[in-house]
């Protein structure tokens, strides 16, 4: 096997969805367009509808987001295997709810145990959001102690390690709106509110980390079939009772995602297939390593391009 068909999955996280994603899938492909109706089938609304049509704001909505990304992550990698016989899997990761979608693509759970989880992860985050009152800011060209130190004194936690000096911070609005002042004192180039409905990865989501954790509780899980590396302690996870409880813990805590990806180059990958809408993990890379290469799939275009590429 030639090793340009050796690719590590990377799956998009919330923020990346974009009305219209996957139609185009949908129309060319009888098995996308099968896929995303049986999505629909199992939550018991249209999904597709939220993902085709919009409007922005109800895709937006945490609890449609996060199974929107999910489907069209694995309806695209379920296109690309069937076009690339021989593609070698070196193993997975996924940013936040992507993590999930990396799970169902290593065999750790079926799609739709996956999609049921997903759905139930997106109510219960969007329920913490309505009885809280938080935001997120992205902290850019700082380093990690200045960021550490913003986050102290405005006690707000820590929320996304995405790159070198890109850091995302989470918190009550009132904390957020002292970092956005106080960061230039601190060394931080740039700090900006970002445009999400709540605080994800911090203290303030603790209600749907206890709900996942009784939902995690009663799904089996079986070890996956390639590395998956876990976003709150950047390594790989093989057993279920570890699988479950590094899940449970991502809701509050960190997403490493710079260390998740500097985990797969030290083993020598270098070939990375994002599967998600915006290209945003590809952008990341760039930051984290420049050698590494990333092939985004989220259309048509997209998929015929990887095919070539890998082909």
């Amino acid at each position: 096997m030639s090793s340009s068909k050796r690719v590590v999955l990377l799956f998009a996280g919330q923020g990346a969805q974009a009305v219209g994603m996957g139609k185009d899938l949908a129309v060319a492909f009888p098995e996308a367009a099968e896929q995303f109706r049986k999505a629909d089938e199992i939550l018991g609304f249209s999904l597709t509808g939220a993902m085709w049509d919009g409007p922005q704001e109800e895709l937006t909505r945490t609890s449609r987001c996060q199974p929107a990304l999910y489907v069209h992550g694995l309806v695209c990698l379920e296109l690309l295997k069937r076009r690339v016989p021989g593609l070698e899997i070196a193993g997975a990761a996924g940013l936040s709810l992507g993590e999930f979608t990396a799970h169902a693509a290593a065999g750790t759970f079926d799609f739709e145990t996956g999609l049921e989880l997903v759905a139930k992860r997106g109510r219960f985050m969007e329920e913490a959001t309505d009885a809280t009152e938080g935001s997120m800011a992205a902290l850019i060209g700082g380093d990690e102690d200045a960021v550490r130190a913003v986050a102290a004194e405005c006690d707000v936690d820590v929320a996304n390690f995405n790159a070198p000096g890109q850091i995302v911070i989470s918190g009550k609005k009132e904390g957020i709106a002292k970092a956005l002042e106080i960061a230039k004192e601190h060394g931080i180039r740039i700090a900006k509110e970002l445009d999400v409905a709540g605080a994800y990865h911090s203290r303030l989501m603790q209600s749907a980390q206890d709900k996942l954790a009784a939902e995690l509780a009663e799904v089996e899980l079986a070890a996956p079939s390639v590395p998956v590396i876990c976003n709150f302690e950047a390594r790989p996870v093989s057993d279920p009772a570890d699988i479950r409880r590094t899940l449970e813990a991502q809701v509050t805590g960190s997403v490493r995602w710079a260390e998740s990806m500097s985990a797969f180059l030290a083993d020598g990958e270098t070939q990375f297939l994002e599967l998600g809408p915006g290209g945003v993990l590809a952008g990341l890379m760039k930051r984290i390593d420049r050698g590494a290469s990333v092939l985004s799939v989220e259309n048509v275009d997209s998929l015929n391009a990887a095919v070539e590429a890998l082909g």
